[in-house]
């Protein structure tokens, strides 16, 4: 069992866009309702690399903004987890490659790459320590959630993680139909008294938990980076709570124990 506290939490999506304005949602105090995502304001980054992002940076480092606000994000090591990456920006690219002229931006080519939003955390932070991007296609979240705590068990260490997915674009979508954005970020640390807890190990079962909510299931089933959301619901509550997120192996899930602060 690796065991690990929660220092901070970011949550940016519709309708949920942050802990706090989530919390009766997840609750299950209020009925969920999705709302447009405005463009996050990201103050942590200049000018110059501010105007360079694009919305699948823009929304990963609006999550890991709230997780970090009362922290020292410089010295947070960082794992960043999505399915699929910047799939509208690859699609752009490639749009650009199958045209008559085939020029193409090197901003366009920089952002592409898996890690681009952990290289823009690190310059608007200027954090210099350990950082993994990963993609476990629907098990994103739970795998860079079993990397982080691992890390920080493991390293003494105090660890961002931010999973994302951002909406397909067509024709990407008939084929990986994400409907919607989504960021989740958990400063995690070595067990401290006084602040929420998770317990990981494994789960002989793979049946995942599900949301109460049917909009709210309806997001976890159609975002990789939601499938976070019982974790957060469960964080969001008065008494400890096992969650089961789907896993890489058939039959495998990871069980987290949740226990709110």
């Amino acid at each position: 069992m690796t065991t690990c506290s929660i220092l901070g939490t970011g949550l940016y999506a519709p309708g949920l866009e942050s802990p706090s304005q989530a919390a009766p949602v997840l609750r299950g105090e209020q009925a969920y309702q999705a709302a447009e995502l405005p463009s996050p304001q990201l103050d942590c980054l200049p000018r110059n690399e501010r105007r360079r992002t694009t919305p699948a940076i823009r929304l990963a480092l609006a999550a890991a903004q709230q997780a970090t606000v009362n922290l020292d994000a410089a010295g947070l090591a960082t794992v960043f987890a999505t399915s699929s990456g910047d799939m509208p920006l690859v699609d752009t690219i490639c749009t650009s490659l199958a045209g008559p002229d085939r020029a193409l931006s090197p901003t366009l080519f920089h952002n592409s790459v898996h890690n681009a939003p952990a290289g823009y955390w690190s310059i608007a932070t200027q954090a210099h320590g350990p950082s993994s991007s990963l993609d476990a296609y629907d098990a994103s979240f739970a795998c860079g959630l079993l990397e982080a705590a691992v890390l920080s068990a493991t390293e003494g260490l105090e660890v961002l993680f931010v999973a994302y997915d951002l909406s397909m674009p067509e024709p990407m979508h008939a084929q990986r139909p994400i409907d919607s954005d989504f960021a989740v970020a958990l400063v995690l640390s070595p067990p401290r008294d006084g602040t929420p807890r998770l317990e990981l190990e494994r789960a002989e079962s793979a049946a995942a938990t599900v949301c109460a909510d049917p909009s709210l299931e309806h997001l976890r089933t159609t975002n990789p980076a939601a499938r976070s959301l019982p974790v957060l619901s469960a964080l969001a509550g008065d008494s400890p709570s096992r969650v089961v997120l789907p896993y890489l192996d058939e039959g495998i899930g990871l069980a987290v124990m949740c226990t709110p602060a």
